[in-house]
């Protein structure tokens, strides 16, 4: 009896580090070998399982090499690792609203993932997606947007902007001719796919099981590679 309440006392969480920042508290802990990332005192993440993250990136990336990458969202890592896994990624820039987020990958979290932001490939931009999409040059052959818990069940409600219309505007805007935006959510949201498909036409979705709860759900739309002819 004793050994198995030391094996339940292993895998209690147990906070790492508290962040007071300017959405609110930010709390990473660990619960046996995995970390866990809080805030405001709903889950937002962990180590357990990053298959739906992955899952993001390679449904989103065209099969031509020399692929320039828009990470919104840090996270664990585990879409920045898909990412990186592929020779044909020559750019990933990852926008993280959260510094504590940037500094623990590179503390806490480094080694969770083989590949991580020390990545010679990787431009880190500590902002708000939306305020750093005003200040990014170029075309991105796949954007992968993982901000929050999705568009349907946010913790701050400030970031309800990039799932809605302008923001999709401006994220289109951004995708290189045949690139990718591929969207994670914690659950189905109709409605979201609905603007998607007014902006981008057909939409593909991608299910992926969980132990818990609804299946997450990552959404690729695709910019048509030419643009339709124009009566004179």
């Amino acid at each position: 009896m004793p050994q198995r309440d030391a094996f339940r006392d292993a895998d209690r969480p147990v906070v790492i580090e508290r962040r007071r920042t300017g959405r609110g508290e930010l709390v990473l802990r660990r619960a046996g070998v995995h970390f866990e990332v809080i805030a405001n005192g709903t889950f937002l993440m962990d180590t357990r399982d990053g298959r739906s993250e992955r899952a993001l990136v390679r449904e989103a990336l065209p099969e031509t090499g020399g692929l320039r990458i828009l990470l919104g969202g840090l996270g664990i890592g585990f879409s920045l690792d898909e990412a990186l896994r592929q020779p044909r990624v020559a750019e990933v820039v990852v926008c993280e609203v959260e510094e504590a987020v940037v500094e623990w990958a590179r503390s806490h979290l480094r080694g969770v993932c083989s590949h991580g932001v020390e990545d010679p490939r990787v431009r880190v931009v500590v902002a708000d997606l939306l305020d750093a999409l005003a200040t990014l040059e170029g075309l991105f052959d796949a954007i992968c947007v993982d901000i929050d818990n999705g568009p349907g069940w946010l913790v701050h409600p400030g970031n309800a902007a990039v799932y809605a219309g302008a923001g999709l505007d401006r994220l289109g805007g951004l995708l290189a001719p045949g690139g990718r935006l591929a969207v994670w959510a914690a659950a189905a949201d109709e409605s979201f796919a609905a603007r998607l498909r007014t902006r981008f036409g057909a939409v593909r979705t991608v299910a992926i099981a969980v132990p818990r709860g609804p299946d997450d759900v990552v959404y690729i739309a695709e910019r048509p590679a030419v643009s339709p002819a124009t009566s004179p």
